[in-house]
């Protein structure tokens, strides 16, 4: 059991090494957009499915909230907390517009998308990524390493450098944590 353990601490740490030279930028440009769209009045509107959609509200949380320093709170909603409307919408019109319809409803050109999806391949992401742009929204998405389908719809694409969904969703809530941060010191 020690070993196992021994082994899987080893390559979440080596996942976020590698993640030192490859996702700084962009995680620096997605906590520009967010402090931007904030400025302007927007909102973060996160979405994901799974453990994604417990990092979207996640986020959401540190946001409202506080993440390290007491501060206003900031706006920010994740789109997968209402059972009411996720399964009403899954059902009359399917489960790919689960969130493209909240998107739909609830956003506004100001606002920015945390589009959070392992595979980058979730048609629902995709949908509401969609309609946000038709919106005018910013978007940012925090994928694995080959979700280039929904990277490429996005203004600021987070690849996290791995195909192991476990250390995937790892390294995104170390990466909410952070843009979490940067955006606190911008409104403390």
């Amino acid at each position: 059991m020690e070993e196992f353990i021994k082994k899987e601490l080893a390559e979440s740490a080596r996942l976020k090494g590698e993640m030192i030279e490859e996702t700084v930028s962009s995680i620096a440009d997605a906590a520009e957009v967010i402090i931007t769209a904030l400025k302007k009045g927007g909102k973060v509107i996160l979405f994901g499915n799974g453990g994604s959609a417990a990092d979207a509200q996640h986020i959401a949380c540190e946001l409202i909230g506080k993440f390290k320093k007491v501060r206003g709170a900031l706006p920010a909603i994740a789109l997968t907390t209402d059972t009411s409307v996720l399964t009403a919408l899954s059902n009359d019109f399917g489960f790919d517009f689960s969130f493209s319809r909240q998107v739909e409803a609830l956003a506004n050109p100001n606002d920015v998308l945390v589009a959070i999806s392992t595979s980058g391949m979730s048609s629902n992401i995709i949908e509401a990524v969609k309609v946000g742009k038709e919106k005018g929204c910013k978007s940012i998405s925090l994928t694995g390493k080959t979700g280039y389908r929904l990277a490429n719809l996005v203004d600021v694409p987070i690849y996290v450098p791995s195909n192991v969904t476990p250390r995937i969703q790892e390294a995104h809530i170390t990466i909410g944590h952070i843009i979490c941060a940067l955006v606190e010191e911008a409104f403390s």
